[in-house]
């Protein structure tokens, strides 16, 4: 009766999922495609694929996928094993990792960057690996100082990134 028992191996270069223009979807994606995002997710999304994010999406989540192209608004963390790439009208606010990174002019960045290996695993030389150490006691060692006195300066420094 049933001659096909075997799962159809889904194509990672295809788009399955699209949440269109004036659709909002809050949860969890999992693809073992590509996802398109027109509308509004508030979710993270994990693809095997490519993810989309087009000029009236708006994203509020992590996103973790082969290749990220971003048109529209995200608000959390990009973890691209392959390409991130940011047009002109498109916005960022979160931190990302990437194999490859395109940011054209007239977008927004608002956090940190790291250039993966192919893998998608970040890069750790010795170098990143005792930054990363110090700035994790630096974090500690901060949340566990008193507040300074009057008669004490203190410096605080952030840095932020824009493209416009």
């Amino acid at each position: 009766m049933f001659k096909n028992n075997k799962a159809a191996k889904v194509d990672p270069n295809t788009t399955d999922t699209l949440i269109g223009e004036g659709s909002v979807f809050e949860g969890k994606i999992k693809s073992a495609a590509g996802v398109r995002v027109e509308g509004q997710i508030i979710g993270d999304i994990e693809c095997e694929g490519d993810v989309t994010i087009g000029e009236k999406g708006v994203v509020q989540s992590n996103i973790f996928a082969r290749n990220v192209i971003i048109a529209g608004t995200v608000n959390g963390n990009i973890q691209a094993r392959s390409k991130l790439s940011i047009t002109a009208k498109g916005k960022l606010f979160g931190n990302m990792s990437a194999a490859s990174i395109s940011i054209e002019e007239g977008s927004i960045f608002e956090g940190t960057s790291r250039m993966a290996g192919g893998n998608g695993a970040p890069v750790q030389d010795e170098a990143s690996k005792k930054e990363a150490a110090a700035a994790s006691e630096l974090k500690t060692e901060t949340q566990s100082t008193p507040p300074a006195s009057k008669g004490q300066n203190t410096q605080k420094e952030e840095v932020t990134f824009k493209s416009w």
